[in-house]
């Protein structure tokens, strides 16, 4: 159990600006310098033991540390020899691997930053998105997994007159013969590791620079918070995608640094692709479970449908996760009524926030936490400031997780951050307190989402949006909430595949059935009806799209996180169907549905 006091932020009020600067405890103990010190610390204290596993592969693969020190030192040797360095970057074109670690981890014990890029960049049809970041990388390499997976995305490299390699030609992921008298240069924590590139919903890809001491002081702070790490190797099983920070800087490296074991999980939660994951679960039952809220979302449905699954999963389990997105209330409460149930007294369930440009974490939720909405307080190391910006407070943050900038954009980093050196994430927050005391940060919306109705009254997207999302449970995966200078507010409908068949009885429905089935129609009129409220608060009006969001349209991102915008603007002639002054048949409206059996 954490000391409370231990980890309460200190928190100053400034009554001329309102603004409230919340800090986190000073670290007890100082990070690893890079990551290749975390993995030749690793390789001592536990040779033999398994760090990456990879069930679905032929023979299940597996990497023991002895063997990732030393394929990460021949192939860091061969980059240099290759001529790779600072400002000739590694570009990585590979799904999670045991080949891809070893090529990560070679690149930064030779001070080569290394970008791992979108898988689905590479294999879209429109890969104007991949062009962008090679066009701003400048990579000295070019590395794919394999020819035929990405032979589009080798192709368009080489016409760029970029040099390629693959394993498939050769030793050290196809790099050639160790060079084994080219001395490893001295890396220190200031040097880059990896670039970043955010998903480009707001114009081109940013390259984020993500420094080693951003990674290891964030993998230091989580062990205080979760001191159990330093004596017991995690074991975790992850799908997260490496090319985002959350499976590539947090999960990845939780494993490296305390000697623990990743199961690299090939599943996805998604219809069809979930019965791997579960698998994988009931295979390597973990001690932490990191994970978004569409992936927990899933499983709660298959924990409470099964009590055997449920316990055997919670059975070594000491840490639940969950990040980039606000999960659900009623998922919440249903995945720690299950932990009530089946989980060992040491378990916790926590909340975490950040983002790419942070490595990611900056705040944990308390032991204690119990409301799914709280983003916690400052990890130690961190400050987040809190300012008022119109209604809102804004959310600001300042430590050594936090990137210096963006790879050869200055104009971006200089208004990325404000005159005191804090970074503007973009988020707006509002205080928990339990009596006097701050408890945490209650998510309060993105500044760039929310719009203001007609009337002038704002829209607080990402709120209404959870709950839309939890009232309209297991039916409704996801919603986009519209209503933008209009009088009223509504909601494009995607449905959960699996919760919806399930609801109407039917397995074999496609999504274009169940979208005009009136009985799920009817079940999000009548949760639209519960939800109530007025104004601001009040989903007037929806409707049922009968296609998923759209990976290469990015609407999706490759981690399952809806994104608002880029769905808007690929859906205007569906916003203007649900907001039209006659609505169309399948419009959705609290209490009276459907429509067209009104006519």
């Amino acid at each position: 159990m954490e000391n409370k006091a231990l980890y309460a932020p200190v928190v100053a009020h400034n009554a001329a600006t309102g603004e409230v600067l919340l800090t986190g405890p000073q670290p007890r103990r100082n990070p690893f310098d890079t990551v290749g010190d975390m993995l030749r610390a690793s390789a001592g204290r536990a040779p033999d033991c398994s760090f990456l596993i990879m069930p679905h592969a032929p023979g299940a693969k597996t990497l023991s540390y002895r063997d990732a020190l030393a394929g990460a030192e021949a192939r860091a040797r061969a980059m240099i020899a290759a001529g790779l360095g600072p400002e000739r970057p590694l570009a990585i074109l590979s799904g999670n691997s045991i080949e891809h670690a070893l090529m990560a981890l070679g690149a930064m014990l030779a001070g080569v930053p290394y970008a791992p890029l979108s898988v689905p960049y590479s294999q879209l049809s429109d890969r104007s998105r991949l062009h962008a970041i090679l066009d701003c990388l400048t990579p000295g390499l070019v590395w794919v997994e394999t020819e035929a997976d990405f032979h589009a995305a080798l192709t368009d490299a080489r016409a760029l007159g970029l040099a390629t390699t693959t394993p498939e030609r050769g030793a050290n992921g196809g790099l050639g013969q160790d060079p084994a008298d080219v001395p490893l240069p001295l890396v220190g924590p200031a040097d880059m590791a990896k670039v970043l590139f955010t998903s480009g919903s707001t114009g081109a890809p940013k390259g984020v620079i993500t420094t080693h001491r951003m990674i290891c002081t964030n993998q230091e702070a989580m062990a205080e918070r979760w001191p159990f790490l330093l004596d017991e190797p995690p074991t975790i099983v992850e799908w997260l995608p490496w090319n985002h920070c959350f499976g590539g800087n947090l999960v990845f490296a939780c494993a490296l640094r305390h000697a623990g074991t990743l199961v690299i999980d090939a599943g996805r939660p998604m219809p069809a692709q979930f019965d791997a994951t579960i698998r994988n679960l009931l295979d390597h039952p973990p001690t932490v479970h990191f994970g978004v809220p569409l992936g927990f979302t899933e499983l709660v449905a298959r924990l409470e449908a099964d009590e055997g699954l449920a316990a055997h999963y919670f059975s070594r389990l000491k840490r639940m996760f969950t990040a980039g997105a606000a999960l659900p209330g009623p998922v919440w409460d249903s995945y720690l009524a299950l932990a009530d149930r089946h989980a060992r007294p040491e378990f916790r369930a926590h909340v975490s926030w950040g983002s790419t440009e942070t490595a990611p974490v900056v705040t944990l939720s308390p032991d204690e936490n119990r409301l799914a909405d709280n983003l916690g307080v400052p990890v130690p190391g961190c400050e987040v400031k809190l300012v008022p910006n119109d209604e809102k407070m804004e959310l600001r943050l300042r430590g050594p997780m936090v990137t210096p900038g963006y790879w050869r954009r200055p104009d971006l980093t200089g208004q990325s951050f404000d005159e005191d050196g804090f970074y503007r994430i973009g988020d707006a927050g509002k205080l928990i307190h339990d009596g006097a005391d701050v408890i945490g940060i209650r998510f309060d919306g993105r500044t760039a989402e929310n719009f203001k109705l007609v009337s002038g009254t704002w829209v607080q997207v990402g709120t209404l949006r959870l709950v839309f999302v939890g009232a309209t449970r297991p039916v409704v995966q996801d919603a986009v909430i519209t209503g933008h200078d209009r009088d009223e507010i509504g909601a494009l409908v995607f449905l959960s595949l699996e919760g919806a068949r399930a609801t109407v009885g039917l397995p074999e429905a496609t999504l274009a059935e169940l979208a005009q089935n009136t009985v799920i129609q009817d079940s999000i009129s009548r949760a639209m009806a519960a939800m109530g409220g007025r104004g601001s608060t009040r989903i007037a009006r929806a409707l049922i799209l009968s296609e998923p969001p759209s990976l290469e349209r990015g609407e999706l991102t490759d981690k399952g996180y809806l994104n608002q915008r880029a769905a808007l603007r690929h859906r205007a002639e569906d916003v203007a169907r649900l907001h039209a002054a006659t609505p169309s048949p399948d419009v959705i409206i609290p209490g009276l549905t459907p429509l067209r059996e009104l006519a």
